[in-house]
């Protein structure tokens, strides 16, 4: 198979989970509350094995799902993908006992996870993040007279037991907060490091001092902040090794950004299909709105832009799955051609329709809020222009 065509048996797949997305997850998530996680949604994605295939999937399977899902059912392909987000550090750097616990519950929709890496001053640049671990110290014995200073506190440690850190700080923005059961959670281990001095912790939701609020945002997904109020955490928490998280964060979204494209050509694919039964219906100017020039031109243009998107994707997702050395470059290029095209269809999807489009529950009408996060979450547009043109020079240099 190459990146640019598909097995009859994968579309047969993507054509059976858009009918399961319509049926069975459509009238759970029209159930849902708006800004809060829909944990009958996330039990019924577990129920149909989806969220297992999160772990046993490739990029491009992934792809798939989340392209299908969104076609018909947003909330169902974003519990999907958050479940993903927050649980892959887990399946890909947890340990033994850690994966035993948290990966069968995430499966079966029992438990919600949350990737939590963004704060408020840290967004797009997430190795500026300041959310501090700061190691618990022994009590030393002060040393004779004339042996010079104390040794510096040690990492603290039961005498069989882990290394022990305390979580101070904030994270912002986070999908599925504050109603998730565990986070994973970047903290700065080795303040003025960057990037090498980040670790990765799991976080379960019932650790002392840590605590959380919904905010009110554009997209109906919950989304929240979280506040650490020297939140313990051990060396059982780490995922990966100490100040090495950046990695684990970094192998994340390499990962899922060209599933974030996928999310967006599911919409974009939507609100073609809308627009094609729309303008081939509507009465105007003594014909049908497709026989408008100027409609049909537009109507041709979206579905250019949505299908060269979607060959970016599927072609990211197979460099990805075949270990490629260019798929940073690649992940960035699939999501920011997907995401600002899915942009371009769902609003001139709008323009086409007309006021009808704006009515509260209009397909459109729900599209048109979900469409704009995408371009920021992840690593905003501009973000991934910067690590493109990173990875041309970079590759232009090793010539």
């Amino acid at each position: 198979m190459t990146a640019f065509s598909l097995e009859p048996a994968q579309l047969a797949w993507c054509a059976e989970l858009r009918t399961l997305a319509a049926q069975r997850l459509r009238p759970l998530a029209d159930k849902g509350e708006p800004g809060h996680v829909n944990r009958a949604l996330v039990a019924e994605l577990g129920s149909l094995g989806l969220l297992g295939r999160l772990f046993t999937s490739g990029a491009l399977d992934l792809c798939l799902m989340r392209e299908s899902l969104a076609y018909a059912c947003t909330e169902a392909e974003t519990a999907l993908a958050l479940q993903g987000l927050g649980a892959h550090p887990v399946h890909a750097h947890g340990t033994q006992e850690q994966r035993a616990r948290w990966l069968p519950r995430v499966a079966d929709g029992t438990a919600i996870a949350a990737f939590a890496l963004s704060e408020p001053g840290a967004g797009s640049d997430a190795a500026a993040l300041e959310l501090r671990a700061e190691p618990e110290s022994r009590a030393e014995p002060e040393s004779p007279q004339g042996e010079g200073p104390p040794a510096a506190p040690a990492l603290a440690a039961a005498p069989d037991g882990p290394a022990r850190w305390r979580l101070t700080g904030e994270k912002c923005w986070i999908s599925n907060a504050p109603e998730a059961d565990f986070y994973t959670v970047f903290a700065r281990t080795a303040p003025g490091a960057g990037a090498r001095g980040v670790t990765a912790f799991l976080v379960p939701a019932d650790r002392p001092g840590l605590t959380g609020r919904g905010l009110d945002m554009l997209s109906p997904h919950p989304i929240g902040a979280l506040d650490f109020d020297a939140v313990p955490v051990t060396a059982d928490d780490v995922l990966g090794a100490v100040d090495r998280g950046f990695r684990v964060a970094m192998g994340t979204l390499n990962l899922f950004r060209p599933s974030v494209g996928a999310f967006a050509v599911g919409m974009a694919q939507a609100a073609l299909d809308a627009t094609l039964a729309h303008t081939a219906g509507r009465d105007a100017f003594g014909g049908k709105l497709r026989d408008l020039q100027a409609v049909s031109h537009q109507v041709a243009e979206m579905a250019l832009r949505t299908e060269a998107a979607r060959l970016m994707v599927h072609a990211a997702a197979s460099a990805h799955d075949a270990d490629a050395p260019d798929v940073p470059g690649r992940s960035a290029m699939a999501k920011l051609l997907a995401t600002e095209t899915a942009q371009y269809v769902v609003d001139a999807a709008v323009q086409l329709h007309g006021a009808r489009a704006l009515q509260r529950g209009h397909l459109l009408e729900h599209l048109y809020r979900e469409v704009r996060a995408p371009r920021i979450y992840e690593g905003a547009s501009e973000v991934q222009r910067g690590i493109i043109a990173k990875e041309l020079y970079a590759r232009q240099e090793a010539r």
